[in-house]
């Protein structure tokens, strides 16, 4: 695993979904976090929003998104968890094409370290939408380090090697 310097860097545009009840942009921690680390790594924030804990207003905003050919990626915080309001992961599966279910069994490996077995209540997940990558990340700050810092960091770089999610971006919907 590496990333190949003499490699082109490709920008991708990232909608950024905190998902929550409570949270206020002012408040968002993990989504302030997300987002210093999307510009950071070279990336374009292209929206920033917060939707309630609503299986239908999360289905329409990530609808919206998906339908727009500017955004490559969405990344969500929030709503991933085991209680009743916790409908993410079900919101994903109304607007997949295509599971990656290796993203939450990776996000589950990495988060062992920092919470041992509390990582099993964890229902992180990724899915490809029409040609538009969702990552559902949970939503407490420890929970989006690990998945920006072990696995979105490295994989939405176009230079990481052996292989990275950026390259398949213009065949994700082939038939």
């Amino acid at each position: 695993m590496a990333i190949d310097k003499k490699a082109e860097f490709i920008p991708v545009n990232i909608a950024l979904l905190t998902v929550s009840d409570t949270r206020t942009i002012a408040d968002d921690t993990s989504g302030n976090i997300l987002a210093e680390r999307i510009k950071n790594a070279g990336h374009r924030l292209f929206q920033r929003a917060i939707e309630k804990d609503d299986q239908t207003r999360l289905v329409a905003r990530l609808q919206n998104w998906i339908d727009d050919r500017e955004v490559d990626a969405i990344v969500t915080t929030g709503g991933t968890g085991l209680t009743g309001r916790d409908v993410t992961p079900e919101a994903l599966d109304h607007v997949k094409t295509k599971d990656i279910p290796g993203f939450g069994e990776m996000f589950r490996y990495l988060s062992i370290e920092n919470i041992g077995t509390s990582t099993i209540q964890s229902r992180a997940c990724a899915v490809v939408a029409r040609g538009t990558y969702i990552f559902a990340l949970p939503g407490s700050n420890g929970a989006v380090k690990d998945g920006w810092d072990g696995i979105l960091q490295y994989q939405l770089d176009s230079r990481h090697r052996p292989c990275n999610f950026v390259e398949l971006m213009p065949r994700l919907q082939e038939q």
